[in-house]
């Protein structure tokens, strides 16, 4: 799973080094690279692996091919994302306007989200987690187990 912060720097040549422990668990799914694309949520990246990609097409696609939230989802997200490689050092290179959606001018936090993570410019995620601590305590009753039936 993608679990926890890291916080890395653009290179002059405009990479970033991905977490190890996100390129490990990456790589553990056979993948040497992540899919990246502008959240719609957040003024941030959200990176995914291939299979997630494919799990958010396939559900884009079983939509009514004519209806217009198909052409919503599958515009807001399937064709603004990009597949990023790692290189032999573990960097990617984040493209420009996804930076410029996240505002992100050197420095970067990836934050874990578990099955993905996102990429943060500090300041405006900083901001964000505190409102987001707020909101999950009120809604912290929404969270349940599930009950597993010993049969």
């Amino acid at each position: 799973m993608f679990l926890s912060i890291y916080e890395n720097k653009l290179d002059k040549k405009g990479r970033v080094s991905v977490p190890a422990s996100f390129r490990s668990y990456l790589s553990n799914l056979g993948y040497n690279g992540v899919v990246c694309f502008p959240s719609f949520n957040n003024q941030s990246i959200e990176a995914w692996p291939q299979d997630r990609i494919e799990k958010i097409s396939n559900t884009i696609d079983s939509l009514n091919p004519f209806e217009e939230k198909r052409d919503f989802f599958a515009t807001s997200i399937l064709s603004e994302s990009i597949n990023l490689q790692f290189d032999g050092e573990g960097r990617i290179s984040i493209t420009q306007k996804l930076l410029k959606h996240a505002k992100i001018k050197n420095s970067m936090f990836f934050v874990g989200q578990g099955k993905t993570f996102q990429i943060w410019e500090p300041t405006i995620f900083e901001k964000f987690k505190v409102s987001a601590r707020k909101k999950a305590n009120i809604n912290r009753a929404s969270l349940k187990w599930e009950h597993q039936l010993n049969k």
